[in-house]
């Protein structure tokens, strides 16, 4: 079975590194896609426990010490990829690990500032020989269904890309049950972190799921979440 793990640690997770990766090695997750990731001294310290638990495997996006991007770390090989030419201010938001059956595209897309990431990613992954796993926060979804108003940027997009051929595998688990990821301080609750598998590999989804106990515990303020495939 494949796991994998897609959580936006909130501000590259601080000093709240070690304990993110403990709960990362016990929910037993073979590849990490990380949302919120800083290239400074916190990211090296959580990239070296995480290399010490047994993640010999990591890519991480070109940004700057203090932006916001995305790395992914896997117990499994991989080749990766970056994306200079994706959008004029935002292309260290997307990272790709190439695997022989799948890539993995983990991404960090930006909340209501324009970009072109959404309409760049649909096309980088269209068409391809190997199936994409697109997963991370996406700070976008459905109105009405991944939150109770109207609000989010980018639903167009978000629609074209379902269009292309990929399937929202919460959706493809839980139908239209409603949960979200994130909350505002007022309460109101935002399914911001999303999975998308391809047409192809929708058929092996075993499940997908959110671990909100890990937001609730305060390791973020994002719940992770999980794709498992058989």
């Amino acid at each position: 079975m494949i796991k994998l793990c897609s959580w936006n640690i909130q501000a590259g997770g601080g000093s709240r590194a070690l304990s993110i990766v403990k709960v990362i090695v016990k929910s037993k997750s073979n590849i990490v896609a990380m949302s919120e990731f800083r290239n400074n001294d916190s990211g090296n310290t959580l990239r070296n426990y995480l290399l010490k638990a047994g993640y010999r495997y990591q890519a991480v996006t070109h940004s700057s010490r203090n932006d916001n991007s995305v790395l992914i770390a896997s117990i499994l090989p991989f080749n990766s990829e970056i994306y200079p030419s994706s959008d004029p201010k935002f292309s260290g938001n997307i990272i790709t690990a190439h695997f022989p059956a799948f890539s993995v595209l983990g991404v960090y897309l930006p909340h209501k500032k324009k970009h072109q990431l959404l309409e760049f990613i649909t096309k980088e992954t269209s068409d391809k020989d190997t199936p994409f796993i697109i997963c991370g926060d996406y700070n976008t979804g459905v109105n009405y269904i991944d939150q109770k108003g109207n609000s989010f940027w980018y639903t167009d997009q978000l629609d074209k890309l379902k269009k292309s051929g990929q399937k929202d595998a919460f959706r493809l688990v839980n139908a239209d049950a409603e949960e979200f990821s994130w909350y505002s301080h007022q309460g109101n609750g935002f399914r911001y972190d999303h999975t998308f598998v391809d047409n192809i590999l929708a058929p092996i989804v075993t499940n997908c799921y959110y671990d909100h106990q890990w937001r609730l515990d305060k390791l973020s303020d994002h719940s992770p979440m999980f794709l498992e495939m058989g």
